[in-house]
């Protein structure tokens, strides 16, 4: 059961070695948040084992799982990067990508075997992965007056977010990253504290 603001990720980068008739896979299991770190690591993997003959990659981000891509790179269609986000999926894994090196080995696997393969090596890569559960977040911005500032810092210090940035000039404005489900209780507590306002208030029709 994962709960809504929490989701499941790897903690740093693994690999994963498959060998099936002298073709060999090697599968790469790496961390990611954006689309251009994405980008940065496929260019470097795929200079990296210029030579092999397929470098397929499936890849799942953000906590709501609905950013995916699955690419075959020349393998027939779905027996490449479709097993290896199935593994990506089963594990209920994000912020995730996978690289899947092949190596031809000269004998042909035929569509079932290459589906096996490519998923036995994403499996592989998973198996060696410390997964970690992290938190969904949300962000709040306050600006108040400074004498409210103890006010303030009584509320953070009890229910406890993140400060990300504060500064003190003709008004304070502080930043706060909170869990998604103890962010109602934050911002209702801060909205009793006097000349306090939120600036996504302000900014939230852009």
């Amino acid at each position: 059961m994962i709960h809504e603001d929490t989701y499941k990720t790897i903690e740093a980068p693994t690999e994963g070695i498959y060998t099936e008739k002298r073709s060999k896979f090697i599968a790469i299991a790496i961390p990611v948040r954006t689309i251009d770190e994405v980008k940065q690591h496929l260019e470097y993997y795929q200079k990296k084992y210029y030579d092999a003959r397929h470098v397929c990659y499936a890849y799942m981000l953000g906590h709501e799982r609905t950013n995916f891509r699955a690419n075959d790179n020349g393998e027939p269609s779905g027996t490449a990067g479709k097993p290896i986000l199935g593994q990506i999926n089963s594990n209920e894994l994000t912020d995730i990508l996978i690289i899947v090196v092949r190596y031809f080995g000269g004998i042909k696997l035929g569509t079932s075997g290459l589906i096996v393969a490519y998923k036995a090596a994403a499996a592989e890569a998973i198996s060696h992965a410390t997964i970690i559960e992290k938190t969904v977040d949300e962000e709040i911005a306050i600006i108040f007056e400074y004498p409210f500032m103890n006010d303030v810092m009584r509320i953070v210090k009890e229910e406890g977010p993140d400060i990300i940035e504060q500064s003190y000039d003709m008004d304070c404005i502080m930043r706060l990253r909170i869990r998604r489900s103890h962010m109602p209780k934050l911002r209702a507590r801060l909205e009793k504290v006097e000349t306090a306002r939120f600036m996504d208030d302000e900014s939230s029709q852009e």
